[in-house]
């Protein structure tokens, strides 16, 4: 019997969260997209799960992982939340090592009784069991970006391979990544300001690399490149990338990615824009 099929001893009530997957890889990727802190906040609800990670109240990462990747999936309560070490947790997911032999891969399945009690882990591969006892933290509050789809000025949809030529080829010397979007030229530019100089590099709305072009006014912020770099992991799993501003000028970034299933899962980062650049400087 597989260890996904396997109920928890004294049966599934009495675990607040419990969920499996037939290859934990599917879920250790994903984590480490968002893993530039050590602690990340899990929240559960019968929709999936999301684990949302910050930095100075400056930048927040979340990954979503629909209900529908796992084998099984339940949530008891309206929602679980919890504390975690994202380190630790990951070390566990790739106990048996990150890349599987080919034809083989490392079942998982989690569970978590409630409040105050540790994240169970039990990991199979190759007929070798191994349990992980995780413990959980009172989930900090999160910060509210507000991020709402009416709040949204500008918004494009790029192919990823797009934006990652876009950061092999721009300079990344530079302390700001500057943004310029707007309904008519240069539509959308990325510009930075490094060591050698001013680089810019222009997107027509009619390029190949644009799937969506939704620009209602012009708009230019420039974002710490310190709190940029985080989201290239995400960027190099992904196929598809959302670029958002709203009227304040904070930035989303929402990355598409499939995984070797073909199945979709999401990777979202908020970045606040740079308080120190004034309208006189842009």
């Amino acid at each position: 019997m597989p260890l996904s099929a396997q109920p928890p001893a004294g049966g599934e009530e009495r675990y607040a969260l419990s969920a499996s997957l037939d290859n934990a890889r599917h879920l250790s990727s994903l984590l480490r997209a968002v893993h530039f802190q050590d602690h990340a906040t899990c929240f559960a609800t019968a929709s999936g799960l999301r684990v949302t990670v910050e930095d100075a109240k400056c930048i927040q990462a979340n990954a979503f992982i629909q209900a529908e990747i796992f084998q099984e999936f339940s949530v008891q309560e309206e929602s679980v939340m919890f504390r975690i070490s994202l380190s630790v947790l990951l070390d566990c997911l790739t106990i048996f090592g990150t890349s599987s032999l080919p034809g083989t891969s490392t079942a998982l399945r989690m569970c978590y009784r409630g409040y105050g009690y540790p994240l169970m882990l039990f990991l199979e591969e190759g007929g070798v069991v191994t349990v992980c006892k995780i413990n959980t933290q009172e989930p900090d509050e999160l910060l509210d970006f507000d991020f709402c789809s009416t709040n949204v000025v500008n918004k494009i949809i790029l192919q990823s391979e797009g934006l990652r030529e876009a950061f092999a080829e721009l300079d990344m010397t530079s302390e700001v990544l500057q943004i310029t979007m707007s309904p008519d030229k240069p539509y959308f530019r990325l510009s930075t300001f490094g060591n050698a100089g001013s680089a810019h590099l222009d997107y027509p709305r009619d390029s190949d690399l644009m799937e969506a072009f939704h620009c209602n006014q012009t708009q230019t912020n420039r974002y710490k490149i310190s709190l940029l770099k985080p989201s290239t992991k995400a960027l190099a799993l992904s196929c598809k990338v959302s670029i958002r501003t709203d009227a304040q000028g904070f930035l989303s970034l929402q990355y598409m990615i499939r995984n070797e299933d073909g199945q979709i899962c999401f990777v979202e980062y908020y970045c606040c824009p740079d308080e120190n650049i004034t309208e006189a400087e842009l």
